[in-house]
């Protein structure tokens, strides 16, 4: 039995086929253009196989509720051309198996509980620090949704005294993305976080926002295990910065034994850059648990 999975990122779709087990048998990547010039690309890759389910994980923000008319749009994207693109139902007429659609980061949760660094707890996030800030969850075993998906990544932080940035979110300026994602790091600093490596100061700042972030999700849903990926996360140096500003803003007010050893609480994630795609893989076979696809 063979899953399709696509990791649908604002930069680039991966798309694979794999076992249920995860292994994923190949895989390629496709640049995000247009709908219409990536999807002719994704249809090409999944005709050389035959599977019997997709699983989904989009960049959003996205409608997850099957009862919505829009349910598997794209929703209010600022990538201009896929505002309010059908993207499960073109999916699936062209591909027409079952389809199981999410977030990409709560996919990656997922696919990271399952087969990753939290896999045997039934709680984690994942947060992404890339082009932009995704977290996903998963709690008690499931995807969190609420009203909507999670959008933590444009929760509001304090403001570092130091920084007089004003932030680059269209929506809101100053939120976790518009301080802490890629383009704020370059544009706060005049150039991208690769050639910054060296500069303590601006990892420590960047790390004072993750962690301020960090703290809130820790007080509000809990997660047994909070897991840090994409393309920022790749400074090694951020892991123990972040971890120090953790521990100073929590300030000792939760006491349990996950928070003990933060070495092991806040890390990246165990599928490296596989964690949206087998995550994918991972919301197929949940919902075919679910719905007996």
């Amino acid at each position: 039995m063979l899953i399709g999975a696509i990791e649908a990122g604002g930069t680039k779709f991966v798309c694979g086929v794999g076992s249920r087990e995860g292994e994923i048998i190949e895989h390629c990547s496709i640049p995000t253009s247009t709908p219409e010039e990536t999807l002719e690309q994704v249809f090409a890759f999944f005709s050389k196989f035959t599977i019997n389910a997709l699983g989904v994980g989009t960049f959003g923000p996205a409608d997850l509720n099957p009862a919505s008319a829009s349910y598997g749009n794209i929703t209010t994207t600022p990538k201009v051309k896929w505002a309010d693109f059908p993207l499960l139902s073109t999916l699936q007429k062209e591909l027409n198996v079952p389809a199981a659609f999410d977030t990409d980061v709560n996919a990656a949760a997922l696919g990271e509980l399952t087969w990753g660094a939290a896999r045997g707890l039934d709680s984690c996030m994942y947060m992404t620090v890339g082009t932009g800030i995704g977290v996903g969850a998963v709690v008690d075993g499931k995807v969190l949704h609420g009203m909507n998906h999670p959008e933590m990544g444009h929760i509001l932080v304090r403001r570092h005294p130091s920084d007089s940035f004003q932030g680059l979110c269209p929506y809101h300026g100053d939120c976790l993305e518009g301080l802490a994602a890629g383009p704020a790091i370059e544009k706060r600093w005049g150039k991208k976080g690769t050639e910054l490596a060296d500069r303590l100061e601006v990892w420590e700042l960047e790390a004072d926002y993750i962690a301020q972030a960090l703290v809130n999700y820790a007080l509000i849903f809990g997660p047994k295990r909070m897991i840090l990926g994409g393309g920022v996360m790749k400074q090694q140096q951020l892991f123990p910065l972040i971890r120090e500003k953790f521990k100073i803003y929590m300030n000792g007010y939760l006491q349990n034994s996950f928070l003990d050893d933060l070495e092991t609480y806040i890390v990246p994630p165990a599928l490296n850059d596989f964690a949206g795609l087998k995550g994918s893989i991972a919301l197929a076979v949940l919902a075919s648990k679910v719905h007996s696809l």
